[in-house]
């Protein structure tokens, strides 16, 4: 199939560290080359892919010193996707609800969109029904039940090159936490569980401009304590180290997570999870087998001082059956191929012959 996959310019594809949404999209749109098809990526000029590249800026929005206008940027990469439509067989988006006018009158390529973010907002359910129709993805189920009108066609769980994470059988002594500083993440939920075990904590986290205030006011001055180590953002080989290295992966998140794509990249370590049970986390992590799914901060550090009880073994294994982007691919080129599949004509209806028909059938009878 000829596919364009339309990246968000914010980071680039893959992100050079914190990133969800573009990391994504080149675990797809890597898996989707491998797998014969012909496929063009909309991103910034400082992605890496073995697709046909089209750069739409020369480097990603959040890197670029001079902070251009994101909108702008984004306009130009649509006008462009739109421009070349023709050429492909299915436009697949990753920018939110952006495109949505455009995509409503591109009736030559089948257009679909997977949504990324979380779905509960008061202002989304309107702008679906509005554009209604228009084919979406989820990441979670848990994630399309705050829009039950909108048009899901499917659910496709993230996943990963099955090597870029190593498994690791023998961990060391210290608990991770990976992610944003921001108070849905709930950093201070997993310093206080690493306290409460006695066991260290290593942090790798990226710290955005909105959340910077937070980060001073509420997270700093617990990195004083000396089970606390503060790594701020890492990439892929960094990344790879510390889950391995670690006993357990902390998620105590306060929020409806859409995914949670670093709880899938522990378990491709072999690293078991410790994790609020909001969002998708049920769905994602089996309790009792690939880590603990807790409602409080009792359960929480009970489960985190009985974690080697889980077999790091079955958590990679979990991981080489759910959660590969082989698999991911897979799902969506069956995505791909219901949205191309040709609209059956509507069948004739039988109507009883005129009625001087009729009489002269009677006559001949």
């Amino acid at each position: 199939m000829k596919i364009a996959q339309v990246a968000p310019l914010f980071e680039s594809v893959p992100p050079q560290g914190y990133g969800g949404t573009e990391r994504v999209v080149s675990y797809l749109t890597e898996a989707l080359v491998d797998a014969g098809h012909d496929v063009t990526l909309f991103a910034s000029g400082d992605s890496v892919t073995t697709a046909d590249l089209v750069a739409v800026c020369e480097r990603s929005l959040r890197t670029d010193p001079h902070r251009p206008d994101w909108t702008a940027w984004h306009m130009v990469m649509l006008d462009e996707v739109f421009r070349r439509a023709a050429e492909f067989d299915v436009i697949h988006f990753h920018i939110d609800a952006l495109h949505y006018p455009l995509a409503r009158r591109c009736t030559g390529t089948a257009c679909l969109t997977t949504l990324h973010g979380r779905l509960d907002l008061p202002a989304l359910a309107p702008l679906h029904r509005h554009f209604a129709g228009h084919p979406l993805v989820s990441i979670s189920h848990h994630q399309r039940s705050a829009l039950p009108d909108a048009t899901f066609i499917g659910t496709v769980h993230h996943g990963l090159p099955p090597g870029l994470f190593d498994f690791e059988p023998q961990p060391q002594d210290y608990f991770a936490f990976v992610g944003r500083v921001s108070p849905e993440k709930r950093l201070d939920r997993a310093i206080e569980i690493a306290i409460a075990c006695g066991t260290p904590l290593k942090v790798a986290a990226k710290v955005d401009d909105a959340d910077r205030d937070y980060f001073e006011r509420v997270i700093k001055p617990l990195f004083e304590h000396p089970l606390v180590e503060f790594l701020g953002e890492v990439g892929d080989n960094h990344k790879n180290a510390l889950l391995g290295g670690a006993r357990a992966l902390l998620f105590p998140i306060d929020w409806p997570e859409p995914f949670g794509l670093v709880l899938v990249e522990a378990l491709a370590c072999g690293t078991p999870v410790v994790a609020y049970g909001h969002g998708s986390v049920p769905e994602l992590i089996e309790d009792g087998i690939t880590g603990f799914v807790v409602h409080d901060q009792a359960q929480a550090i009970a489960a985190a001082r009985q974690v080697d009880r889980i077999d790091r073994h079955r958590c990679r294994q979990a991981f080489e059956q759910r959660f590969t982007a082989a698999t991911m691919a897979r799902r969506y080129v069956q995505l791909y191929e219901q949205l191309c599949m040709p609209t059956p004509a509507p069948r004739a209806l039988r109507t009883a012959p005129p009625a001087s028909s009729q009489r002269t059938t009677e006559a001949q009878g």
